[in-house]
């Protein structure tokens, strides 16, 4: 047993239940079609949370703000902002304009004093998973600076904890089953990009499954099926399907041992780890009118393999 149970005093108990179940019923009510939008609940709970409701209703009222302030009170709103992922050219446009506004809402939340306070917290971003994610288990426990790609690309299992500044990409899929243990720090993709043209994106299906353990700062490249009870090692670097109850260190990670107590379970795997990547591979079409563009600026030659020089 590591931990123990913990219990607000019951005014503060009843403060955040009430609220909690607030912003949970209006995101739940909330559409096109409804009385509020997505956007404007998400805005509405930042501005309170934010403690700036009196300067925000100054605003709107047309009296006098400072540039600054302007700035803050619009910031609120999530379609006054961009995400990363937004840039993407293969997107969902309809799936992620509500996972836009409820990632800002997580976000702005994170930086925000509540976002220390565990019992609170923990609790506010279950509720928020349940909208967000394609999939959210029970008693998942996702701690502060939590991010993801898109959100709704994401499955996770019962009793799950996700640490501090843990980034989740699913702009391929990523699917995480019960019980996982993902430490502070760590990475998981969903895509890659082409090593000759980085433009070229390719998006994989990457599962990490029950029971895995994923400890502190370690990356999990895309496509990768990480095995039940498995242990990937502090900043290890996993490129390929890691077995059943096997624990992996280094980078590329490689086999050291099956874990204690499972030796009968699974042969110890040897060498390196298998890349079966491209059986996970999802294909995605870009909508014609997308305005595509090189970010980079690159010369043509450097978007396409160059061959190499033959004597006559």
């Amino acid at each position: 047993m590591t931990k123990r149970h913990v219990s607000l005093p019951a005014e503060a108990e009843e403060g955040l239940s009430a609220f909690i179940e607030e912003v949970d019923a209006r995101l739940t009510a909330a559409g096109p079609d409804a009385a509020e939008s997505t956007c404007e609940v998400v805005q509405d709970v930042l501005v309170d949370l934010y403690g700036d409701r009196e300067a925000y209703e100054r605003w709107q009222t047309g009296k006098e703000v400072s540039p600054a302030a302007r700035v803050r009170l619009q910031g609120y709103d999530p379609c006054n902002a961009t995400l990363e992922a937004e840039y993407y050219a293969e997107k969902d446009e309809t799936r992620f304009e509500r996972s836009k506004h409820l990632q800002w809402l997580w976000r702005q939340f994170d930086a925000t004093p509540m976002a220390d306070n565990i019992a609170f917290a923990l609790r506010f971003r279950q509720m928020l998973a349940n909208h967000l994610f394609e999939e959210a288990g029970d008693n998942l426990r996702i701690f502060k600076g939590v991010t993801f790609s898109y959100g709704h690309n994401i499955t996770m299992g019962d009793n799950t904890v996700v640490h501090d500044d843990v980034h989740l990409d699913d702009r391929g899929r990523l699917t995480i089953g019960d019980r996982v243990s993902i430490s502070d720090n760590a990475h998981v993709y969903s895509h890659d990009h082409d090593v000759v043209d980085q433009t070229e994106v390719r998006n994989y299906h990457t599962i990490i499954e029950d029971d895995a353990r994923i400890t502190y700062d370690s990356m999990v490249t895309a496509g990768v099926k990480i095995g039940e009870n498995s242990l990937v090692g502090a900043r290890a670097t996993v490129t390929g399907d890691v077995p059943a109850h096997h624990v992996v260190v280094g980078q590329p990670a490689k086999p050291v041992r099956v874990k204690p107590g499972f030796e009968g379970a699974t042969e110890k795997q040897e060498g390196r780890l298998v890349d079966n990547s491209d059986e996970r591979e999802l294909g995605y079409a870009v909508d014609e009118d997308v305005d595509r563009f090189d970010e980079f600026g690159r010369p043509p030659e450097l978007s396409r393999p160059v061959q190499p020089h033959r004597e006559p």
